[in-house]
């Protein structure tokens, strides 16, 4: 059986069910494969899985009509960034940034991935123009002159006049497209959790770099939770989730220090390895790439989603103006648009990480003081930290309608 439709997007994690709605409110109808049940995913309990929502992401779940489905988010106040030896603590030196500096509100949200997910599922389901297949896995693609056609594991064929692959580092559509990727591994695992503390969170995110990798501590809805992605070589991160709970926790405690009082394990316990991987090419004949298919970066400063609906927002405007004027919307002109608006801004923010990684990610002595002064001395300049504020809350830079809150 062959299915025809507008778009078809391979991978339904967060960009695609995003993509899907910008482009179905566009007037676009759209098809979603998702190898993974969506039931599984919608009824997951509290693990503290959560990601970090510039507000530019925010802006555009707004107009996309997800973000008043979300369950329950935590505003990000204020953060700081500081560098320190486990068991030391912090540098007197940091940078620190303020939401009241902005005009605009919050720089940004933690939500919990459950939350987020389900606020899709349910903005998915009431979308005629989308069709969503769950459990469903595309393995054979081509391209032709003027469709994409993709076929799932269960025989079924789908076409359309665009194919978007929204499936992760690990993209088989870019691999089916021979689109190569670049990269390297950075030794080291994340480790992420959520802890419940005695002292309330009041909005702040802390970013601590230490040697072996830095430790995100982010808040959580209601005050007194948040979700830690600590990072640690392989080897010892390996030894560390070995542990039971309450080894583990003794081995965090000297890390995160006890400046919000006494706390506990909260969440399941979850790895993740560290890889800097950029796709050579984000586009190819009917055929785009968003998101971790583009580029996987690292996650010290939590843009791995925002930089995916930066993609979504990009993508969505370039093909709903082609659709609208009469043009192919999947046409190798269109594809083009796309991949200049996105490819310089998504790659130097992955090197500038991978950079900062590398410049913290180490015990040197006289580099540490380097990196002490330099925090030190962007905090004490307001309007560079005002422009790395902006930055990042995504407002800097030529921004797609959604990303500005605006309906395409």
């Amino acid at each position: 059986m062959t299915t025809d439709t507008d778009i078809l997007i391979a991978g339904g994690g967060l960009n695609g069910p995003a993509l899907a709605l910008a482009l179905a409110r566009g007037g676009l109808n759209v098809t979603v494969v998702d190898s993974r049940p969506a039931p599984a995913r919608a009824e997951a309990g509290f693990d503290g899985r959560a990601y970090a929502l510039a507000l530019a992401s925010q802006r555009l779940l707004s107009v996309i009509g997800v973000w008043p489905r979300i369950a329950a988010h935590q505003p990000i106040l204020k953060i700081k960034a500081s560098d320190g030896v486990a068991g030391q603590g912090a540098s007197p030196l940091f940078l620190g940034f303020d939401s009241a500096e902005l005009e605009e509100g919050p720089m940004g949200f933690m939500v919990e991935d459950r939350h987020l997910y389900a606020a899709f599922l349910s903005a998915m389901a009431e979308e005629p123009r989308i069709t969503l297949l769950s459990g469903e896995t595309v393995i054979a693609q081509e391209t032709g002159e003027q469709r994409a056609a993709v076929t799932l594991a269960s025989g079924s064929q789908l076409t359309g006049r665009l194919l978007a692959g929204c499936d992760g580092r690990q993209s088989g559509t870019a691999q089916r497209a021979g689109i190569r990727r670049t990269g390297r591994g950075y030794s080291q695992t994340a480790l992420v959790t959520a802890i419940r503390h005695e002292k309330p969170h009041e909005g702040i995110a802390h970013q601590f770099f230490m040697p072996a990798g830095p430790l995100a501590i982010l808040p959580l809805a209601g005050g007194f939770h948040s979700s830690i992605v600590w990072s640690e070589h392989d080897s010892t991160a390996q030894a560390i989730q070995a542990l039971d709970d309450a080894a583990y926790l003794a081995t965090l405690r000297p890390r995160f220090g006890d400046f919000l009082g006494g706390i506990a394990l909260a969440g399941a316990r979850f790895t993740y390895p560290l890889t800097l991987t950029l796709a050579t090419s984000y586009i190819a004949p009917r055929m785009a790439l968003v998101g971790d298919a583009a580029h996987g970066v690292h996650p010290i400063a939590g843009q791995g989603l925002n930089l995916g609906l930066r993609d979504v927002a990009a993508l969505a405007e370039v093909v709903i103006e082609a659709y609208r004027r009469g043009e192919d919307p999947g046409s190798l002109t269109t594809l083009e648009q796309y991949q200049r608006w996105r490819r310089f801004d998504s790659t130097t923010l992955a090197l500038g990480m991978d950079l900062v990684n590398r410049l913290f990610s180490n015990g040197n002595p006289a580099l540490r003081l380097a990196r002490d002064l330099g925090l030190g001395a962007v905090n004490a300049l307001p309007g560079l930290r005002r422009g790395f504020m902006r930055q990042a809350a995504g407002l800097t830079g030529e921004l797609p309608r959604l990303l500005a809150g605006q309906p395409i």
